[in-house]
């Protein structure tokens, strides 16, 4: 996809939305819920060699920025702090070890079960941090004002812990 042109014209013709209810938020493409049907690290591979395309970048910028709307958002993804939501009030940039980020992938998949091989898994995760860090538009980088939280070794419990003490001290909850 070279062409801007064209990127700006499929993005314009997405279906779309943002919905949020009973506290939980969902995006809808096509009327189809996009939440994480894909049980393989295939999706996030495939969505970090896309994002690399700066015209892709570029179309979508505008649409991600149309999700940030009151009472708020919580945005997910690798340039969020960076490029997405600069302005953003506050920012956490959450990161852990190739390890523990392959066994918790492996023992999601395992849970769904599904066929899941740890080494493969570590593999494609340095591959995708290392190609997302070295690309030119909008590298894998904490914004300069992110809290930079490493759960490495941490359970969902310590990790929420320090997130929720890190928005109260910046007066966001």
């Amino acid at each position: 996809v070279d062409d801007i042109g064209r990127v700006d014209q499929a993005v314009g013709h997405l279906a779309n939305r943002f919905v949020a209810s009973c506290g939980q938020g969902r995006v809808l493409v096509a009327h189809a819920v996009g939440e994480g049907s894909q049980p393989h690290e295939t999706a996030g591979n495939a969505a970090s060699k896309v994002a690399a395309m700066p015209a892709v970048r570029k179309a979508l910028l505008k649409r991600q920025r149309d999700f940030a709307r009151p009472p708020g958002l919580i945005a997910d993804g690798r340039d969020m702090g960076t490029t997405v939501f600069p302005e953003a009030p506050a920012k956490i940039f959450l990161t852990a070890s190739v390890e523990d980020r392959a066994q918790r992938r492996y023992n999601q998949l395992k849970e769904k079960g599904f066929d899941a091989n740890f080494r493969a898994l570590s593999q494609e995760i340095a591959e995708r941090d290392a190609r997302d860090a070295n690309r030119a538009a909008s590298p894998l980088k904490p914004a300069a004002d992110a809290y930079l939280l490493d759960s490495s070794g941490l359970t969902i419990e310590q990790v929420l812990q320090k997130a929720k003490n890190f928005l109260a001290e910046k007066a966001v909850i």
